[in-house]
């Protein structure tokens, strides 16, 4: 059973800090998928290592929230001691087969990353005040610095790709549009 409507928010509301968390989790392994998803997706080695340095922080934010999870809810603990050994063999890595995307497929996943980025920042700064622990506290604000950090690196890829204006923001000032008089 999945909590997530199919483009990943959530069904309902937490109310306990500890369901908090787990959205938090939940929303950073969407993340990481998306970010795999682009890398399999694209053939351009500047975009696949951002996507790959963002991927990295996104799952160290999973190991952040889940750390966190595991200190503040006894039974998740009790759990993840219970299958701690499940997986003693040393890791694969898997091997993929990558299909490639023309570039306006890539300029919408680099948009549509940004979106998620801001998503959370969105997210997690209406959160902040509601945990309880100064430790979890500090974690999400860390996060949220660097979500911050990751939509400016790929706005920064977005203006170096895509080949029309973003105002002032490429160095090219376009002038603002003019509405034009309404004929009475």
């Amino acid at each position: 059973m999945s909590y997530t409507y199919p483009n990943g928010q959530p069904q309902g509301t937490a109310q306990q800090f500890p369901n908090r968390l787990r959205e938090a989790l939940i929303s950073e392994i969407i993340a990481i998928n998306g970010y795999q998803t682009h890398i399999a997706c694209s053939d351009i080695p500047e975009i696949n290592d951002t996507w790959h340095h963002i991927m990295l922080d996104e799952k160290q934010h999973y190991g952040w929230f889940l750390k966190l999870l595991r200190k503040y809810d006894p039974e998740q603990a009790k759990q993840f001691l219970a299958h701690k050994k499940d997986n003693p063999d040393p890791k694969k890595p898997l091997e993929l087969t990558n299909s490639k995307s023309d570039g306006a497929t890539i300029l919408n996943f680099i948009r549509d990353d940004i979106k998620g980025e801001l998503e959370a920042v969105i997210l997690y700064e209406s959160d902040i005040q509601k945990y309880p622990y100064r430790d979890i506290r500090t974690i999400v604000r860390a996060v949220i610095n660097d979500e911050k950090g990751h939509a400016e690196h790929l706005t920064r890829l977005l203006l170096k790709y895509d080949p029309d204006p973003y105002d002032e923001l490429d160095g090219n000032k376009a002038a603002p549009h003019t509405a034009s008089k309404a004929v009475n």
